[in-house]
């Protein structure tokens, strides 16, 4: 194939990233420090350091919450709020159908039913307004997660369920400070929980953590998690490098913020030969609402003329760390392992759209976020000689959502 001007680097033109998407977890000094401060004085090996308090209490303070529970994994940590909620085997947890797999596969766990509600057309998160019709003698608890920069109408819900004996377990595993209606995320539902893992803004490889103002239920978790020791723990080494994270993440949540109204406003205003709203937010933040962007979610509306697939395919060649959502839970699990509360149209349509722009690039500067709409604009103006390369190498033309 002979070279051409500005051909998209899968079929070898120069990247527009050629030294990739930027690394994550970082390497900083600060950082670096914390980790080594752990070593010198031992307690990296102890089972009662002073990190995990340190860090704990750090957190009440951030998520103004009163009882915290550090965990191994966010995945955990669902697991335990659900257990603290008192969803028991034969009960139903309520959940968008669009979520993260974990979430569904923890309420199997429990032996209880995941019940699934379909979203809004435009965030593609939970539609509360669904909610109601779902509700049965059954249902226990529900599952409330914010992902891709988008938020759950938290007021109304828990409006709805105020005195219905049902929980909320609001998820802010990827908004972790974001405000939600003027509230820190988190600090609506009965219980929130967080995630520290490997690619997460507040990473240390495995953690989570599992937040209340509720003393019962804090007394649940307790009980549940110490066996002569805590069953489901974070070490100190863990929460060493944590917490200061913590201490920048809201210096950085503004960066990032500011790098994805950047975009916002670039998308907006693409090339002339891009279709119509081809990469659109999902989010637009408000007066009392700001997103936190660990996956910057878009919608994607190019799809009849080059799938998404080739799209991500074509972009991770240019170095962008730009990927598909995730599946909705009704795509990838057999009916009998749930029941489908209300038809499922816009989470079919969000597992169908959705692209997610990993956040490291979000704490770059414009040039390297210019970048990103440069690579994905070059993409889409050579999208017939993608698509007839990719049939040279399936022998035929490509239909599949992903590749």
């Amino acid at each position: 194939m002979s070279a051409a001007p500005n051909r998209p680097a899968l079929l070898g033109g120069q990247p527009s990233r050629p030294a990739g998407p930027p690394p994550w977890p970082r390497s900083e000094p600060w950082l670096t420090e914390a980790l080594h401060e752990a070593i010198r004085d031992g307690s990296w090996g102890r089972y009662h350091g002073p990190w995990c308090g340190r860090l704990a209490e750090a957190l009440r303070q951030a998520m103004q919450r009163e009882h915290v529970q550090l965990t191994c994994s966010g995945t955990a940590a669902v697991e335990l709020a659900l257990r603290a909620l008192g969803v028991r085997a034969d009960d139903e947890v309520l959940l968008s159908a669009y979520d993260f797999k974990g979430n569904f596969q923890d309420v199997l766990a429990l032996g209880a039913t995941p019940v699934l509600v379909d979203v809004c057309p435009d965030t593609f998160a939970l539609d509360v307004s669904l909610v109601p019709s779902a509700l049965t003698p059954r249902t226990k608890a529900v599952i409330a997660s914010h992902l891709h920069g988008a938020q759950v109408d938290m007021r109304r819900l828990t409006e709805l369920l105020r005195g219905t004996g049902v929980g909320v377990l609001e998820d802010a595993c990827q908004a972790p400070l974001a405000t939600v209606q003027g509230r820190i995320a988190g600090g609506w539902g009965d219980v929130a929980t967080l995630s520290f893992g490997g690619s997460k803004l507040l990473t240390a490889g495995r953690g989570g953590a599992v937040l209340t103002n509720q003393p019962e239920i804090a007394q649940r978790l307790r009980l549940y998690t110490q066996r002569g020791n805590d069953a489901f723990p974070m070490s100190e080494m863990q929460a060493a490098a944590l917490l200061p994270q913590l201490a920048r993440l809201p210096e950085e949540n503004v960066r990032r913020a500011e790098a994805v109204e950047w975009l916002r406003q670039r998308l907006a205003h693409s090339p002339a030969d891009w279709p119509s709203g081809m990469l659109t937010p999902l989010f637009t933040p408000t007066t009392d609402s700001t997103a936190v962007y660990y996956k910057l979610g878009l919608r994607y509306a190019g799809g009849a003329e080059l799938p998404r697939g080739l799209l991500t395919r074509a972009a991770r060649a240019e170095g962008l760390a730009l990927d598909g959502g995730l599946r909705a839970l009704h795509k990838t699990h057999a009916s009998r392992r749930y029941r489908a509360a209300t038809p499922l149209p816009c989470a079919t349509l969000a597992d169908e759209t959705v692209l997610t722009l990993h956040h490291p690039v979000l704490l770059e500067s414009p040039p390297a976020w210019g970048q990103v709409v440069a690579g994905c604009a070059r993409i889409w103006q050579h999208r017939e000689a993608l698509r007839e390369w990719w049939s040279q190498q399936t022998g035929g033309p490509d239909t599949s959502p992903e590749i």
